[in-house]
């Protein structure tokens, strides 16, 4: 690899020789939805929990776990499904990974204790990290320049997309029953069965020794893109975590209204994505400055907003940055990695991510609680998107195209 360019990217065709298309593609976004699924489709129904579990003790503490431990397991684990990837094979982890998001997904179904459903939730996470690394690697061996660009940008919006529909259908199916939900976890076990027949496993060996499986991670390299990403996780996540309170502190009472709000930042992150693919040629460096700054202009105008229409804006600009945010961090990070190495940089990639995700209640609320409030807190990381917007200008990533 030192001979090429670095901003080059390695392709393996799925194994049969098949050229990979547009069915690969959405078996591959679908299952990229998983995570997302398991990260919003029980919110709704944890007040319902609380009252259901009311004599546990320590309920006011594992019901919340409920929803945040698949994303701590996301984080610790997502490394090691990567290792596992690049030795065993990615198809392979990604059938048996999806079975078990099903089987641990479901389990709420049957238990009648809060704390053995926690434990089922954190194989959940498990499962997740497996699923998101495995899909997110196989997006990256299948295709190359612009369809990868494609591709890793509509994981991105589909999957922002979900979060809503997923946090609407939880509160639909959550009013029949606090377990009806979980119902929704089988559809992996649906989902898989097509990837087993339409999923090749990728060419191990395709111009590359017979020792390239033992190469180690080139931290040099993906250690600036994930330290990135962990602070990029927290700004992806603030607005979704932390808009309803928002709303709520304008006095916003209604729902409706506050879920609509939610809606609309949501499309915002998900037409940033979608641009994506066609702003990937302005370049890593370029791309990173564009998203951060659009961040930090909006989560500073949610913070000043004394009024629903001016926190609304906010919302939408600083998740359009986000949305291109993602996309921009995953190439940066895998493009250039060998493919024995690919697994092992996508998992660390996702780990940083979902660190990020767990902590940005922790952050977020450890600022409002020194600074006064909520909103402070926000414009605090507005501010922060700016110093990482001038971080990125002074010392900013070398690769130029992020796809060719």
């Amino acid at each position: 690899m030192s001979t090429m360019d670095p901003t080059a990217i390695e392709t393996h065709p799925p194994a049969s020789g098949r050229t990979a298309g547009k069915t690969q593609a959405v078996l591959l976004v679908a299952g990229s939805c998983m995570p997302v699924l398991g990260a919003v489709l029980l919110a709704p129904v944890l007040p319902t929990l609380n009252q259901v579990f009311a004599d546990t003790a320590g309920v006011a503490i594992l019901v919340p776990l409920v929803l945040t431990l698949p994303a701590l397991f996301v984080a610790l684990f997502s490394p090691l499904a990567g290792y596992v990837a690049d030795r065993v094979g990615r198809k392979q982890l990604l059938v048996f990974a999806m079975f078990a998001y099903a089987l641990f997904g479901t389990a709420p179904l049957w238990l009648d204790s809060l704390g053995a459903i926690a434990v089922s939730r954190a194989g959940v996470g498990i499962a997740e990290a497996a699923i998101m690394t495995c899909c997110t690697t196989l997006i990256t061996d299948y295709y190359d320049g612009p369809q990868r660009n494609k591709y890793l940008g509509l994981q991105t919006m589909v999957s922002a997309l979900a979060a809503t529909a997923f946090f609407a259908l939880g509160g639909a199916l959550g009013s029949i029953s606090w377990r009806t939900p979980f119902w929704l976890y089988a559809v992996s076990a649906v989902l898989v069965v097509p990837m087993i027949v339409k999923l090749r496993e990728p060419a191990k060996t395709q111009g590359q020794p017979a020792t390239a499986a033992k190469q180690p991670v080139p931290w040099r390299r993906i250690g600036a893109p994930a330290a990135v990403t962990l602070f990029g996780g927290i700004v992806f996540y603030a607005l979704i975590v932390h808009l309803p309170y928002v709303m709520t502190g304008l006095g916003v009472t209604d729902t409706g209204l506050i879920g609509g709000a939610a809606a609309i930042a949501s499309l915002a992150t998900a037409a940033g994505a979608i641009s994506f693919r066609f702003l990937a040629r302005l370049g890593t460096r370029k791309l990173l400055v564009g998203a951060f700054g659009l961040a930090a202009v909006g989560l500073c105008l949610v913070s000043v907003a004394t009024n629903v229409p001016l926190a609304i804006l906010g919302a939408v600009v600083a998740s359009a940055g986000t949305g291109v945010l993602l996309p921009t961090l995953l190439t940066w990070a895998v493009n250039g990695l060998e493919f024995s190495q690919r697994g092992r940089g996508t998992g660390i990639w996702t780990g940083s991510l979902f660190i990020g995700q767990f902590l940005t209640p922790i952050v977020l609320g450890a600022a409002a609680a020194g600074l006064g409030n909520l909103s402070l807190a926000l414009g605090a990381l507005g501010l922060a998107c700016a110093v990482a917007l001038l971080a990125v200008v002074v010392r900013g990533p070398r690769l130029v195209p992020v796809g060719n």
